[in-house]
């Protein structure tokens, strides 16, 4: 929890992130994802300064248990002085016992938003799901949070002006914008009109900007004309066998095939599994595992 400290901005975390998306679909399956579809709503986990403190955040945590679809999960919550924003203990259940920190007791507006990253601890335990390293796997559960719909609370909470500062999770803004994004786009949302921070708004139109560029990369048809033209020489040199410049971090890579045509590799846009196809044109792609239709010219 950055409050009052600076907050980091940009895109430091990405590749573990965009793994993070994948091990989502790898764990759960293109069938269990789409059960996330609707995001977790508004007036659901809303909690003003009037509500009862205690009771206010068992019904915001009852909420986020029945969207994560965690069975027999009874959250209970207490408050601390503490370093970090919440802590969860993962114990065997069926009570789960949440701490947050202090400073909501006068910041209520932002419990949903600490007890959103919490829960999903307790959803990735109950997976079995992790990243090896603490802060490898908080990335995973910020990411986790995130695209599977409740993750714009963590954003929504980021505030910032030239005396204060509020940043709750371990991405960035922009990378919070970034898998945000990425679920809008999957699942049609327009998840904009739901923030109450100015720079969450703006951090969402950042973030929205970097994954639609995911969506315009070579050797997909809807590349720029810069890219293709550069996707076309570095065709050439490896059909020719020659070395390929990797300066700049193109977002594919030329497999010779011995046995038959050269071959393309390149990430899913949507959930970053690595797909192999062969040079031969314009081709439609199906990935294997979030189904997405990919039109291409290899």
């Amino acid at each position: 929890m950055a409050n009052g400290g600076p907050v980091e901005h940009g895109y430091p975390h990405l590749e573990t992130v965009r793994a993070a998306v994948t091990a989502l679909y790898k764990r759960l399956s293109y069938d269990t994802i789409h059960q996330f579809a609707t995001s977790v709503a508004p007036v659901d986990v809303a909690f003003c300064d009037t509500d009862d403190l205690y009771l206010g955040a068992q019904r915001v945590a009852r909420e986020l248990v029945r969207h994560y679809r965690l069975p027999d999960a009874r959250m209970i919550i207490g408050f601390r002085a503490m370093e970090q924003a919440a802590n969860v203990e993962l114990a065997a259940g069926p009570e789960y016992f949440i701490e947050l920190n202090d400073r909501f007791r006068g910041h209520r507006r932002d419990i949903g938003a600490a007890l959103a990253h919490e829960i999903m601890h307790v959803f990735l335990h109950r997976l079995d799901l992790s990243f090896p390293g603490t802060r490898a796997n908080e990335i995973l559960t910020d990411t986790a949070t995130t695209y599977l719909g409740a993750g714009w609370l963590l954003l929504d909470a980021y505030r910032e002006d030239a005396a204060s500062s509020q940043k709750l999770g371990y991405l960035t803004p922009e990378e919070f914008g970034y898998v945000l994004a990425k679920r809008a786009l999957l699942f049609g949302e327009d998840p904009s009109t739901w923030f109450t921070s100015a720079q969450a708004y703006s951090a969402y139109v950042e973030g929205r900007q970097r994954a639609l560029l995911d969506e315009r990369q070579p050797p997909l048809t809807a590349a720029g004309w810069a890219g293709r033209r550069r996707y076309a020489r570095d065709r050439r040199h490896a059909q020719d066998r020659r070395p390929v410049s990797a300066a700049g971090g193109t977002p594919y890579v030329f497999v010779p095939d011995p046995r038959g045509p050269l071959r393309v590799t390149f990430a899913c846009p949507t959930c970053h599994q690595r797909i192999r196809v062969p040079v031969r044109g314009r081709v439609r792609v199906r990935c294997a595992l979030c189904r997405n239709v990919l039109e291409c010219d290899t």
